[in-house]
This record gives C-alpha cells, structure tokens and sequence, in this order.
C-alpha cells in the first residue's frame, strides 16, 4: 500500500475499556501503519433498576460459578489483570459518533442515517469490541469490514466467558479466532488462528492468559495488511480459509451450577492425584541417543538408549559437534538444589562409550539451549541468556572446556532458545521472544537477519512474529537440510511445556516472507514413563534428543 496510514474505526459500548484492549489500542496508536480516527458508541439505554431478591432468583442456576470465582481472586489474582477497566479517552481524542440500534434476535443495526455520517470517514477497517451481532449496512461501511474476535473452537461452547469451559472440560487448548465478518454478517474470513495450552488450575488465570495473548492479533494483521496492500493480504489469506466459516454470534452465558460443580471437581480430582503421585515419583529430564551403523538403522524412539543423570539434577537441550571420532555433546546441566542451568559437555566415542559431564561454562544467570555454530573457522556458542535479558554469543578459546563471550548479539530482549541458520550469504536467527505482556515463551517466533554473525544489528524480519502457535513456535534443535529441504524442528507445547515436537519444511525464507508446513509431529508415546521431549539434534551417525521420565524417588 502507499505510505499513508490505515483509517481505524471502534466500535463500543462504553468508554470504559478492558486493560487488554486498552494496550492494544495503544500498539495501534503507536504505530506506523495505522491510526484511529472515529470512535462509534452504542448510545445508553437506561433500564428500570431490578430488586436485589429478583437478580438473585435469575442468578440462580451461576450461583456456584459467582462464588467460585469468588473464591479464586483471593487465591489468585492477575497482576497485571486483563480485565481491569481503563478509560479509552486516555489515549483516544478522534471524532465520535453516538448511535441507536435497533435490537432484533440479538442483532443490533444502525440507522441508515448514522451509516451516512460514519462513511464520511473513509474507515479501512471497524474493529469490534462492543454491540451485539451487527447485521445492515455498517458491514459495508468500512473498506476492509468489520473485525471482531472468537473465542473457543467447535469443541467449546462459545457462549460462555472466554477460556472457562476449556478449562472445566479439561480441554488441552484454548483458542482464539480473528475473523472478518462479510456483508452477509453470518460467514466470515479468517484473519488468524491462535491456540494456547489451557491453564489447569485457575479460571481466572486461563481467561487472563487468553485475553492478554489476543491483544497482538489486531495490530499485526494492520501491520501486514498496511505492508502487503489488499490483493496480496487476501490472497495470503485462501490458505487458511479453504473451509468456509459461518460466525455465530451468542451473548455471554454463565456455566450452570453443574458444570461448574463438575469441572472444579474434576479440577480438584486431578491435582490431588498429582499431589499423591509426587511423594512416591519425580519428573526429570533426560538424554536419550542413536548411533546409526547404516543409513537403514532404527529411528524410532523406543531404541534409543538412555543416559540417566544422578536424581539431584537434569540434562536437557543436547547439542552434537563432532572432532575426528569423537563426539561432543553441549547440554544444559541443572541442579536442584541451585536451580540454575550451566552448560557441560560429554565426550562420545564411535562405539558409544561415553564420559559424565563436565561444567563448560557457568553465568551469575540461568544457562541453558547450548546452539552451536562454525563461522570463519572458529566455533561459536549462543547458549540462551533470557534472565540476562540477552542474546549472548561465546567465542571457543580452548576446546571443548573454554569460552569468552565474544558479543552480545541483541540487548534489552526476553528472548529463548535462539537458532541460527545460514542461508542465501545471511544469518537467520530464529528465537522466541516474550514480546507482549503475558505471552509467555512458548507461543512467539520471531526471526532476525544478518550479513555477519558479529554484526552489531540484527533486522527484524517484517513478519515477526512469524509464528504465534504454542504448538509449532519455540525451536527445538538445528535447522537442518534434507534432500534438498530445510527442515526447522520447534516445540509442540499444546499439552503442557516441552510436550513434544513439530517438524516443519520452510518453504519461504527471504527479508519479505516466511513460510513453512508442518510435515510431522514426535509425540512422548514410545514409553510409559516417557512424559515429554523437546530438543532434537543429529551429527554424523549421531541422533540425540531429550525427554522427561518419571521416575521413583527411592528405588
């Protein structure tokens, strides 16, 4: 598109706006690729104030949903809380429009009189976030319609809050959807698609998470539409929009008293299991490993051999690098007792003979994810450094047991697990980062590009983050190349942190665009006691990856 900024337009009820969208209209406000120029209110309707007796026999049937959630905020309350009401006026002081609507079966329409004066804005886009089912003529009002989030999937029951049933169905996932809705108001493109690991104790926490995490949608996609103009935003768009889509519009309803009852009960059951379970057991996470005689060897999982660490630590986040017949292996070492990772190394003969770890490297801060990379003949390690609010590169002085830093990549950053891949004369840096308030580290891949590995700035690729799935986003080893393929393994964290693995070809990788598919997915399903793995490196005839097992705390 040309330079000049998207024309943004609000719809809403009240001036009176949640946190969440209150710092999203500030990223949009702060933007280069668009502006608010028109706020449209629903006018107040002021109703006859009902007895308290008469609420109360309404409320009947959420009453154990009200004093559950009662309840929580003093067992937890988010800090910073989505929901926490601020005043859009704080940050907004464009043309407002108060209309009336039209109420029929929970549709609101406007007037054809407030349709003309909202036109004379020349809005690109209306973004909805108040008024019931919108149906008339302010669906063709703006260039680009009306945008509007969905929570839940078809699993769930949209009309309750967002994020409650995903939790008391037990439901692995939470989603959310940001649609477009058409001129017919009852099907819709879909703008983006996002799904997060439902939180397995609180209600509250799980709506937060959900709210903070939909914040970003809105301004990415202006970002992309104001970048790419209208025909080539679209167009990006059929791939996921190959099913057709029919938006159904439900007001908000409280869960009964019994699938409240129900859903905390079970709540409650599963933890107190886990309470039991962890008196008798422990969780620790291990190395697992394949040497491969022949290109025909055994992959699969349950043939791996198993290096079992001493049950005061862990080992995790393998790394190869092999020296004439020996194999070096960089993990991440943690004892409990410290809880704070350093990075050792193990030596591995051709016969699988192998040496205990030994401390390499060690920070005042946490350690961990030790990538490494050859560049000019020297060797390179980019161990991540998120508590150091870093991206730290570490030059080998002495191998393997000696490293200086050599260069702090990128300041000022809550970035994990940074990969590196060089392609085409760059360097492509692929690492999550915790951009956004509340996202956590798993659902973010944002993608850097470099003409040296020492440069001082590292661009950011105009599409991050390129990835916004728990399930596919953090890596998870090397990019590597395979029959002509890059392949980029990342995390799948649908179920919990470091579940399993997704491997995705990218198709696309250039300073404009990114692309990749998922062309399979590793799940901890070989063993009964194997309950995650999240890295996957291979070198030479070496494979080694990581798992979490349970195992007794006394044998």
């Amino acid at each position: 598109m040309t330079n000049q900024k998207l024309r943004i337009g609000l719809l809403i009820d009240a001036y009176r706006i949640p946190f969440w969208v209150f710092k999203m209209i500030e990223i949009i406000q702060g933007s280069n690729h668009s502006e608010i120029i028109l706020l449209v209110k629903k006018e107040d309707i002021s109703t006859k104030k009902e007895s308290f007796t008469s609420k109360l026999w309404k409320k009947k049937n959420e009453l154990f949903y009200r004093l559950y959630t009662k309840f929580e905020k003093k067992a937890f309350t988010p800090n910073p809380n989505a929901l926490d009401l601020k005043n859009l006026k704080d940050i907004i002081g464009c043309t407002e429009i108060v209309v009336q609507t039209e109420t029929n079966s929970g549709n609101d329409s406007i007037s054809e009189k407030d349709i003309d004066a909202i036109k004379t804005h020349d809005v690109d886009v209306f973004i909805k976030l108040g008024f019931n089912n919108l149906e008339g003529n302010i669906l063709k009002s703006s260039k680009f319609g009306v945008w509007l989030y969905q929570y839940g999937d078809s699993k769930t029951k949209k009309n309750a809050p967002p994020g409650v049933m995903e939790m008391l169905k037990k439901q692995k996932e939470t989603a959310v959807t940001l649609l477009q809705l058409s001129h017919e108001s009852k099907s819709c493109i879909k703008l983006y698609e996002s799904f997060y690991e439902t939180d397995n104790l609180y209600l509250s926490r799980n709506s937060d998470n959900l709210f903070w995490k939909s914040r970003f949608m809105v301004p990415k996609k202006l970002e992309e539409l104001h970048r790419l103009g209208e025909a080539k935003f679209y167009q990006k768009l059929k791939r996921i929009n190959a099913i057709s889509i029919t938006y159904n519009y439900k007001k908000y309803q409280i869960p009964s008293n019994w699938d409240t009852l129900k859903g905390i009960s079970n709540l409650y059951w599963s933890a107190f299991k886990g309470v039991i379970k962890r008196r008798t057991y422990f969780e620790q996470w291990v190395l697992l490993f394949k040497l491969e005689n022949t290109e025909t060897s055994s992959k699969s999982f349950n043939t791996f051999e198993r290096l079992l660490p001493p049950k005061d630590r862990f080992w995790a986040d393998p790394f190869i690098i092999k020296k004439n017949d020996t194999y070096f292996i960089f993990i991440e070492e943690l004892l409990y007792s410290e809880n704070k990772g350093k990075i050792s190394v193990l030596e591995m003969d051709k016969k699988g003979n192998y040496t205990q770890p030994k401390v390499v490297l060690e920070t005042p801060y946490h350690l961990s994810y030790p990538f490494l990379i050859e560049d000019k003949g020297e060797l390179y390690m980019l161990p991540e450094t998120n508590e150091n609010n870093t991206i730290e590169l570490y030059k080998c002085i002495t191998f393997p047991d000696q490293w200086e830093l050599e260069k702090v990549l990128i300041n000022n950053i809550k970035a994990v697990d940074s990969t590196i891949y060089k392609k085409d004369g760059k360097f492509w840096m692929f690492t999550n980062v915790e951009e956004h308030l509340g996202m956590g580290s798993t659902h973010e891949l944002h993608i850097f590009y470099s003409d040296s590995l020492l440069n001082d700035i590292w661009i950011p690729h105009p599409e991050n983050p390129v990835e916004l799935n728990h399930n596919n986003a953090r890596p998870a080893g090397n990019i590597f190349n395979f029959n002509g393929k890059i392949f980029r393994p990342a995390q799948d964290c649908s179920v919990h942190y470091g579940y399993g693995m997704k491997i995705n070809e990218i198709t696309i990788l250039n300073e404009n665009t990114y692309k990749e598919e998922i062309v399979q997915s590793i799940h901890p399903d070989w063993s009964k006691d194997v309950l995650s793995t999240h890295t996957l490196n291979h070198c030479g005839n070496l494979t080694f990856i990581d798992a979490i097992i349970s195992r007794k705390k006394i044998n």
